[in-house]
C-alpha cells in the first residue's frame, strides 16, 4: 500500500494553486472560483456513480481519484482544511451512525 494520502494531495493542491502556473489544472481551477471547482465535483461525482453501478472497478477507481481531488479543490477554494472535516468524522463515530444522522435530521 502506499504511504501517498489525502494530505499529501492537499498539500501539493496549495502549491499548485499559489504557482499561478498557466499550465497548471489546479492552478486554473483555483482561479475560475467555486462555482467551477463545485461544478467539476459534481461531474466526478456522477461519473463514479456510474462506474461503480456498472461494475466498473477500473473505471471506479480512477473516477474516485478525480473525486478526491476535485473534492479537494473545493475544500481548498472554501478555505476549509482537510483535518476540520476528518475532525468532523472523528466526532461521528464517537456515537452509531443511525443516532448521528438522527442528531442531523431537520425533519
Amino acid at each position: 500500500m502506499t504511504a501517498f494520502s489525502l494530505a499529501d494531495l492537499e498539500k501539493i493542491i496549495a502549491e499548485r494553486a499559489r504557482s499561478g502556473d498557466p499550465e497548471s489544472w489546479t492552478a486554473k481551477l483555483v482561479s475560475a472560483g467555486m462555482d467551477k471547482a463545485a461544478k467539476k465535483l459534481g461531474e466526478e461525482a456522477v461519473e463514479t456513480v456510474i462506474a461503480a453501478v456498472r461494475g466498473d472497478r477500473e473505471g471506479l477507481v480512477s473516477e474516485s481519484a478525480d473525486l478526491l481531488y476535485h473534492w479537494l479543490v473545493v475544500l481548498a477554494v472554501a478555505g476549509v482544511p482537510l483535518d476540520e472535516v476528518l475532525a468532523e468524522l472523528e466526532r461521528r463515530t464517537s456515537r452509531s451512525g443511525i443516532a448521528e444522522k438522527a442528531s442531523r435530521s431537520r425533519d
